[in-house]
């Protein structure tokens, strides 16, 4: 295999190949198995390649001054880490997940926080996991990541090139896939960036660059295709309205299946960059072109 392309599950990723493309669920399921299950039905019916979660402990990822602060949720009034608690899943949810997700014929993976959401994670068989923008800086994480031998996404938002270059190098870059991203929810257009994807392909060529994308709107997602990303993570939300940080960030379900839909006719249409005449051009030549060619 290329050293350009990588393995998740039963599909390869990188140039010349499909765009990967995943729903990112996150914690948008506010805690319920029902709309875990609608999101993964409507990534499905879209045509995604996998949804993607979030795993945490909470009391490893929460800080210890936050626990006891009391909030506001649509469950009522209770303490930070209780709320932590309150949306996240445990192996009998994840195993309805994992269960459900076959069911569909979509992948599914997840994006750990910590050390042990990844032993966590490794109780299945998935095809990658997930560094999150916000994890990049995390060595212990990201050695353990290492580790598991599966393939390993790691996403730059609010990350410097020094700091890239070094997850780089605790990752290994023979299987990792690397997502350009602006952590801002949602982002602005004047921020996203998009020729850094560019940037990161001429500065890592052996490594297939993709998009992770939290704007409104899906243009500059496409736009990110026509650049050269081989792999797209957008999140997703059964209604922008919901509570949660994520919500109004995230695409609903038929955004989202006209963003796969023009995903793969921009795929189609970039071709392979090689200039030649269609035979369908030649009934157009010989009625327009009043000069022949001399060559």
């Amino acid at each position: 295999m290329s050293s350009r392309l990588r393995t998740l599950g039963r599909k390869t990723v990188g140039p010349d190949r499909p765009v990967y493309i995943t729903g990112e669920i996150g914690i948008n399921h506010n805690g319920d198995l029902a709309k875990a299950f609608a999101l993964i039905d409507a990534a499905a019916d879209a045509g995604c390649d996998a949804v993607k979660f979030q795993k945490r402990t909470p009391e490893i990822c929460t800080p210890r001054d936050q626990w006891d602060i009391e909030r506001d949720t649509p469950w009522g009034r209770m303490t930070y880490i209780d709320y932590r608690h309150r949306v996240e899943f445990g192996e009998s949810e994840y195993r309805a997940i994992d269960d459900h997700c076959r069911d569909r014929g979509i992948d599914w993976f997840a994006s750990p926080w910590d050390t042990e959401a990844v032993s966590f994670l490794e109780k299945f068989d998935l095809p990658a996991h997930k560094v999150a923008s916000a994890s990049l800086t995390d060595d212990e994480l990201l050695r353990t990541l290492r580790a598991t031998g599966r393939t390993v996404i790691l996403s730059t938002g609010m990350s410097t090139p020094q700091q890239i270059r070094h997850a780089v190098e605790v990752l290994g870059s023979e299987n990792i896939v690397m997502c350009h991203a602006t952590s801002t929810y949602p982002a602005a257009a004047e921020e996203l960036n998009l020729r850094v994807i560019k940037a990161l392909q001429q500065d890592y060529p052996n490594i297939p660059i993709g998009y992770s994308g939290h704007e409104t709107g899906l243009q500059t997602t496409l736009a990110a295709v026509a650049l050269g990303a081989v792999f797209v993570e957008r999140h997703i939300t059964l209604d922008r309205a919901m509570w949660g940080s994520d919500q109004a960030a995230s695409v609903e379900p038929q955004g989202l299946t006209r963003l796969v839909r023009d995903i793969r006719t921009i795929e189609t249409a970039l071709g392979d960059g090689i200039k030649k005449v269609y035979e369908s051009e030649l009934g157009p030549m010989k009625k327009l072109r009043r000069v022949p060619a001399a060559v």
